[in-house]
């Protein structure tokens, strides 16, 4: 049938796409199972745990869920025995759950803790306590014998501090920990030191590295991890006596990044095998997968012939199969176990195979913009069942993501097919500050947040329209977080886009500087600069103070609770289209924080920016 784009049916529905498959959140061997966390949008987005034998381990309303830098990550771990350790998010404790029993707190009320690690029977942890002034934060040991449940002071404090801390690895001797440490005043992609200290006494080595990422032994004597002082995250093995390095070496370098952008503390870009193989993750723009073999002078690379190829995981190791999760360019989010010897790729979970009638292909695109290329993947309108006139364009959403030190890459997605279906194109930028790219594009940003992504996504979207693809009076901009900042900034800049959706967007840097929490406390002193030095280029960069620019349609969306973007965010810049008459929305949703997670609010918010969309562009919308 012949319809205007944006209101062809469309079989994707809002309850459709919280029905999607759930997002993996780390996934283990234990015993001759498989365990992963599952996020659960009906229940209020709690993350449970599952086992490929069918059980849910983790019941409602209990959910594995870590607030350690506001963002978590880690907040489970198993051992062999089938015992779950898991931090609860409602009062962030540690808590022990044994088969067929309930959970028991291994850690008094107080602190926070994430980053779990299970290692040689002892349970290690990245605790962060913001109570006393100045905050403490560290690794910890946390005593498996419930005598921490009462008394904090029975959790073991292993190095500590007013910095940030990640990524703690026991020796397998257990007299050494590596971890990463990085300093309150600079995010670790910036500056992070990999260091070795002794349990036993308060000798410590510090590793010369830049961004370090991901330290785990081999061996007694030897370490790897990540960092990038070429430009690109690469894999490096150090060679150890006792704490001295004895030999420093990249392991397989390439124009490539096996590492990321640090927000949540339970990423893993690559593990070792037991016979000393590595299977890693190589991103530049898309993901692939890779089997290292170190050997004397070159190591060997081998691609792996997997599915994936974006967000992802190399979750956990054992012989030669390991974990994998991450979504790709045919199918949705998913966990595979790959047996490297054997060459068997086995679905644990999702990893759906999408019908390519109804999911388009991402096509990595890019466009000459003022700061150099500008790296893309391009969505467009597909509905078997309709199509337009020949005289009609599509209209198009450029989507930005937050960060902005992140990466999209470009794979199924039925969040973007509720969009492509109904006849609206899908561009997703990835501008500059992102990760994915190497470390020069990630830093375009420096001292430029503000200019640079709105310059990109200006780029891409005027680009897409002269090639022809995009109706150029017909497209939208829509963000969220730090991508939110990029819509209001493209939108005070004016000319390109027709409206435009915020969701949880920075409206003005100075109240972002002055009530974000400690993680992103000086974010913004290497994005625009350093205060109070660079208070005329907050008030001049800010989107609030130039709202009277802002003269097309806007949708505003925000969370009751949100910590990192509060909404007096949001709600100052509702206020100043308001005093002007501008065409906006504002909507409220009670008890969400920093990104929406319920199954009601997922639902709402979709259908909320389809009616928006249909409003603002001429069309009757098929909810």
């Amino acid at each position: 049938m012949t319809l205007p784009y944006g209101s062809w049916p469309s079989p994707f529905s809002a309850a459709h796409i919280t029905r999607a498959p759930a997002r993996i959140d780390g996934a283990m061997f234990v015993r001759d199972e498989i365990w992963w966390g599952e996020s659960v949008p009906a229940e209020r987005g709690r993350v449970t745990v599952r086992s490929s034998a069918g059980r849910e381990l983790l019941p409602g309303p209990w959910s594995a869920r870590s607030r350690v830098h506001e963002y978590g990550g880690g907040a489970w771990t198993a051992g062999d025995d089938g015992v779950l350790y898991f931090v609860e998010g409602s009062d962030q404790r540690v808590y022990r759950l044994l088969p067929g029993g309930e959970p028991e707190p291994l850690t008094a009320p107080g602190a926070a803790f994430g980053g779990l690690r299970l290692q040689r029977g002892r349970l290690l942890a990245v605790r962060e306590d913001l109570r006393p002034d100045p905050h403490r934060r560290g690794i910890v040991e946390i005593p498996l014998d419930g005598s921490a449940a009462e008394d904090e002071t029975a959790v073991r404090t292993l190095v500590g501090g007013s910095g940030f801390f990640a990524h703690p690895a026991l020796s397998p001797d257990g007299s050494r920990l590596a971890f990463v440490e990085w300093s309150g005043r600079r995010m670790p992609w910036e500056q992070a030191t990999l260091r070795i200290v002794r349990l036993d006494g308060d000798e410590f080595a510090d590793v010369s590295t830049r961004a370090a990422l991901q330290p785990e032994w081999t061996s007694d004597g030897e370490l790897l991890h990540l960092d990038d002082p070429s430009g690109r995250w690469n894999l490096h093995r150090l060679r150890l006596d006792d704490l001295r390095v004895a030999g420093s070496e990249p392991l397989a370098p390439a124009g490539a990044d096996t590492g990321g952008g640090l927000w949540v503390l339970g990423n893993r870009w690559y593990r070792p095998l037991e016979d000393g193989r590595i299977v890693a993750v190589r991103t530049n723009g898309s993901d692939e997968i890779v089997l290292i073999e170190p050997r004397d002078g070159a190591a060997r690379v081998d691609l792996l012939t997997l599915p994936v190829t974006a967000g992802a995981s190399i979750d956990d190791a054992r012989g030669s199969r390991v974990l994998i999760s991450g979504s790709g360019a045919r199918m949705g989010q998913g966990l595979w176990c790959v047996d490297v010897d054997a060459a068997t790729v086995t679905t644990v979970i999702g990893g759906d195979e999408a019908d390519p009638a109804w999911m388009p292909r991402a096509r990595q695109v890019s466009f000459d913009g003022p700061h150099g290329t500008v790296h893309a993947f391009d969505y467009r309108p597909a509905n078997p069942g309709a199509t337009a006139s020949e005289e009609e364009l599509p209209p198009y959403i450029v989507m930005v993501h937050g960060g902005p030190t992140a990466h999209v890459s470009g794979a199924a997605s039925t969040a973007y097919a509720y969009w492509t279906s109904r006849g609206i194109g899908v561009l997703d930028v990835n501008y500059g500050g992102s990760t994915g790219y190497g470390r020069a594009y990630r830093e375009r940003l420096d001292g430029q947040w503000g200019v640079v992504d709105v310059d990109d996504v200006i780029a891409a979207a005027r680009g897409l329209a002269e090639s022809g693809v995009a109706d150029p009076r017909r497209i939208a901009i829509r963000g969220g977080s730090a991508g939110g900042w990029t819509v209001l900034c493209a939108l005070v800049r004016g000319g390109t886009f027709a409206a435009g959706i915020s969701r949880y967007g920075v409206a003005d840097l100075r109240m972002l500087a002055a009530e974000t929490h400690d993680f992103e406390r000086h974010y913004l002193d290497g994005l625009v600069g350093p205060l109070p030095e660079a208070d005329a280029v907050y008030r001049e960069r800010s989107p609030l103070s130039h709202a009277d620019r802002i003269d097309v349609p806007v949708l505003l969306e925000q969370g009751s609770e949100d910590p990192v973007v509060p909404p007096s965010q949001s709600e100052a810049i509702r206020d100043a289209l308001a005093a002007r008459g501008v065409p906006h929305e504002y909507v409220l949703y009670e008890g969400e924080g920093h990104g929406f997670r319920r199954a009601d609010t997922m639902i709402a918010s979709l259908e909320t920016e389809l009616t928006f969309l249909g409003r603002v562009f001429g069309f009757e919308p098929q909810l």
